[in-house]
């Protein structure tokens, strides 16, 4: 047994001031959307756009859809944002008397685009040469103005809630090791599935009866069964190692699609924090050839083991598909979430 304050330091509970969460180890993660969405009200409602020829303004947010939220993993920041805005806009162009009105949308603000790519569609209410001058000016100008005011709701997202979430540790040690996760680390990688290669399958073998194996995995994560759980069901965290890409609601029944469509499946059953089941197919595969995943978590005290089967994999996929689950799952969940861990 190590001596008193030998051991392990994440497990020092004495060296916190609260005794909670220990070297900041496991996953935290603070709610951003009401703030959110009342912090981007605050910044785009009467936002004025100034041009020689005429003056814009956004009048009106009619909608804020989606959530954000800050998370702490091992005193890594993550942050997670998907918000699809609409609002109105009016103008008036110099010398003239009458008015205009319009609206527009933001459909993809997300750590996955940055601030300086996020679209910004806009629309005129009445068709006519003066509308359609003024939609230009708030198309063009009006556009990089929302792109602005998006980029300070992001650095205020981090200031105001990368605060109090990676707690203090002994000395305050840590807070220097606090790194922020640029929203490039989120994105899809050009090939995601390159791990699970084909056979150039044809579809001439679509209801032939293909040899299958079955699949055996087990892994070891350092951290509790409820957040390797978590990082399986919560779309946010799937999108960080899977890219945004992806169809995903973790419910009995529902199906789900992933990696851009070469991953899609079924939901048949999920214990929280013990067990998913679900149907999981290869694009490549036979068409409707299904193989049968089954993913058990058992906590070992802090650690928690992974045993996955799989069984009706294409024997000529076993390999691959081996390798594409340590590779798109395993490896990078490590990785983003700093799970660690053996692999046997």
């Amino acid at each position: 047994m190590a001596k008193w304050g030998e051991g392990d330091p994440r497990w020092i509970v004495e060296d916190r001031p609260d005794a909670t969460n220990v070297n900041n180890w496991h996953w935290v993660e603070k709610n951003a959307t009401n703030w959110s969405k009342e912090r981007i009200k605050e910044l785009l409602v009467g936002l004025k756009v100034e041009h020689e020829k005429g003056t814009c303004e956004i009048t009106e947010l009619t909608q804020i859809e989606g959530e954000a939220s800050a998370n702490n993993r091992k005193a890594k920041l993550i942050f997670f944002y998907e918000f699809e805005i609409k609002g109105e806009w009016s103008g008036l162009l110099k010398d003239d008397v009458n008015s205009y009105k319009g609206k527009f949308v933001i459909p993809n603000l997300s750590e996955e685009h940055e601030p300086e790519a996020v679209d910004v569609t806009v629309t005129v209410d009445k068709n006519c040469n003066e509308a359609e001058q003024l939609k230009e000016i708030f198309r063009i100008e009006g556009a990089k103005c929302i792109r602005k005011q998006l980029s300070q709701y992001i650095s205020d997202l981090k200031t105001e809630y990368g605060q109090n979430i990676i707690l203090p540790t002994k000395n305050n040690q840590g807070s220097a090791n606090i790194t922020g996760v640029s929203s490039k680390e989120n994105k899809p990688k050009q090939e995601l599935n390159k791990f699970i290669t084909s056979d150039n399958l044809s579809s001439a073998e679509y209801g032939v009866k293909i040899p299958t194996k079955t699949l055996t995995m087990t892994e070891s994560f350092q951290c509790q069964a409820s957040d390797l759980y978590r990082a399986l069901t919560f779309k946010p965290m799937v999108e960080a190692y899977m890219g945004s890409n992806i169809v995903f609601e973790p419910a009995k029944g529902e199906k789900f699609l992933l990696a851009g469509g070469n991953i899609t499946g079924e939901f048949l059953e999920l214990i929280p924090d013990q067990k998913l089941v679900k149907r999981w197919r290869v694009k490549s595969w036979p068409p409707e050839h299904y193989s049968e995943v089954t993913i058990e978590l058992v906590d070992r005290e802090g650690t928690t083991t992974l045993n996955l089967k799989q069984t009706g994999v294409p024997a000529a996929q076993l390999d691959s598909t081996r390798e594409g689950w340590s590779e798109n799952y395993w490896n990078r969940m490590r990785q983003i979430f700093g799970f660690g861990g053996r692999i046997f």
